[in-house]
C-alpha cells in the first residue's frame, strides 16, 4: 500500500467514525480551508524591522530571547521565508505587517511621515501571493517611546507624534485593502503603563481616549479598512500598570464600533480568553484573536495544540462566528528554527480549528439544553480519542503540503541550503 492510498484508507475509517456522530468531515474540511490564520512578519527577524540597516529592537514592553542563525536581514528575505512557511501550510493565509517594516530605500522616514508608497512594495507582492494583508502602527521601539508613554503621554510634542503615525497607518491599512480588494485589519497596541504604582492612571487614560477619537476621526469604507484595539496585563517597563486595559478598549470598542482584539497572552494567566469570545461577541460586531502560548510572565511562545487554544477554536465554531471572529498570531522565539516555529505554530492553531468543527455541536447542545450533563461530558471525553489526525492528514495530502512529519525535512533542508549560509552583519 502507498502512503497516499494509506493516508485515505485511514481517512475514510475515521470518516465513518465522525459520520456515526452526525460529524460531516467534508464540510469540516471545506470551512478549515476557509478560514484564513494572518501570519504575523515579525517573527522572521525577531521584530527588528528595516527603518534603518542598523536597525534592532528598541523598548517598550518587548523583548525576543535567543540567537538562533538565519533570521532575515532584509525585506527580500523576509519574502523569501514567508513563501517557504506558506509553502509548508494547508488552507489560507493572510500577512500581518507592522509600520517598521516599511520599504524606506536609504532614507530614514520617521513614523509620523510614512505613506502608503512605502508599502507598496508590500502590496504588489501579496497581489502575486493572492493573500491579503493587514497593518499595525508600531508604537515601540522608538526615542519617542522611551518614557513609557506614546498615545497617553503628557507631552503633547509626543502624543500628537503618534496620534499622527496611527493616522497614517490606517491610510496605508485602507490603501492595501483597496487594492488587494480584501478588507485590511489595522490593529492598534501601545506599550503605554507604569513600572511602578501610578498616582494618576485617570489622566492617561484620559489622553488615550482623545488620541483614539482623533485617530478614528477620518473614516474608510469598511471594505478596505476594520479598525481594532488590543489589551494588555502588563508589559516590560509597564508591571504596576497599563493604560490600554481590557476594561478600557472593551468599553472604547462597544461605545465606537471597533474591533477588540483579544491576546490570549494578555490575560492574567488562569483568565481563558476562549471564554471571552461568546461575552464580547454580544457587544461588538466582530473580534481580532492575536493566538500564542503564554508562560508563566511571558506571552509570545510558539503555539502549540493545547486546551486554550482549543478552546478558542471551538467558541469560534459553536457561536458560528466564522465571519465575526479574525485569528491572527503574536509569537516569537528566537531560539529555535523561526521557519519551523512558523509552521508549528500556525499548524497547530489550524488543527485546533479542525478538532473544533469535526464536534458534534448540536448533539451536544442538545444534551445541555436537556440537562444530560452526564452524556455531554461522556461525549466531550470520547472526542478526544477520535481519529481527527487522521483528516488532518487527509486535509494536507488534499492541499499538496507536508503531510505528518515530512514537513520537518523541509525545514531542515530550507535551513541548510538558505538560512545557513546567512551571516550577521
Amino acid at each position: 500500500m502507498t502512503r497516499k492510498e494509506s493516508i485515505i484508507q485511514s481517512y475514510e475509517l475515521a470518516r465513518h467514525q465522525y459520520t456515526s456522530l452526525g460529524v460531516d468531515t467534508a464540510q469540516a474540511l471545506k470551512s478549515l480551508k476557509e478560514f484564513e490564520i494572518s501570519l504575523h512578519c515579525w517573527q522572521t527577524d525577531d521584530v527588528s524591522g528595516f527603518e534603518s540597516p542598523d536597525a534592532a529592537l528598541g523598548g517598550g514592553g518587548i523583548a525576543v530571547t535567543g540567537n538562533y542563525p538565519g533570521k532575515s536581514r532584509n525585506i527580500a528575505e523576509m519574502r523569501q521565508d514567508l513563501e517557504k512557511v506558506m509553502s509548508l501550510l494547508p488552507g489560507k493565509q493572510r500577512l500581518n505587517l507592522h509600520a517598521s517594516y516599511g520599504e524606506f530605500g536609504d532614507s530614514f522616514v520617521d513614523r509620523d511621515r510614512i505613506e502608503p508608497v512605502h508599502f507598496q512594495g508590500w502590496i504588489d507582492w501579496a497581489t502575486k501571493q493572492e493573500i491579503a494583508l493587514d497593518f499595525n502602527c508600531t508604537c515601540f521601539s522608538h526615542p519617542k517611546a522611551d518614557g513609557g508613554y506614546t498615545l497617553s503621554s503628557k507631552d503633547e510634542g509626543i502624543r500628537y507624534f503618534w496620534v499622527e503615525h496611527v493616522k497614517r497607518c490606517r491610510a496605508i491599512g485602507a490603501e492595501m485593502g483597496k487594492q488587494l480588494g480584501k478588507t485590511c485589519i489595522h490593529n492598534i497596541w501601545i506599550p503605554d503603563g507604569s513600572k511602578d504604582v501610578p498616582v494618576d492612571r485617570y489622566t492617561h487614560r484620559a489622553l488615550l481616549k482623545k488620541s483614539l477619537d482623533e485617530i478614528f476621526e477620518v473614516e474608510y469604507p469598511t471594505e478596505y479598512l476594520k479598525d481594532s484595539i488590543e489589551s494588555k496585563l502588563f508589559g516590560i517597563g509597564a508591571e504596576s500598570m497599563t493604560v490600554g486595559s481590557h476594561d478600557f478598549y472593551l468599553a472604547y470598542a462597544v461605545q465606537n464600533k471597533k474591533l477588540i482584539c483579544l491576546d490570549n497572552g494578555h490575560f492574567h494567566p488562569t483568565e481563558q480568553v476562549g471564554d471571552k469570545i461568546s461575552a464580547c461577541l454580544q457587544f461588538v460586531d466582530e473580534l481580532m484573536l492575536h493566538v500564542t502560548r503564554p508562560v508563566r510572565w511571558d506571552s509570545d511562545h510558539v503555539v502549540t495544540f493545547n486546551e486554550d487554544v482549543v478552546l478558542i477554536a471551538q467558541e469560534i465554531v459553536r457561536s458560528a462566528a466564522f465571519d465575526r471572529v479574525h485569528m491572527g498570531l503574536d509569537f516569537f522565539d528566537a531560539s529555535i528554527n523561526r521557519i519551523g516555529a512558523y509552521v508549528i505554530g500556525t499548524r497547530a492553531a489550524q488543527q485546533a480549528m479542525l478538532y473544533a468543527l469535526l464536534e458534534p455541536v448540536d448533539t451536544l447542545k442538545s444534551y445541555e439544553n436537556e440537562g444530560k450533563n452526564f452524556e455531554r461530558l461522556a461525549l466531550l471525553e470520547l472526542m478526544k480519542s477520535k481519529p481527527f489526525g487522521a483528516v488532518w492528514d487527509y486535509f494536507c495530502m488534499q492541499e499538496g503540503v507536508s503531510v505528518g512529519e515530512d514537513y520537518i525535512a523541509e525545514v531542515q533542508a530550507y535551513e541548510k541550503g538558505v538560512l545557513s549560509q546567512r551571516k550577521e552583519a
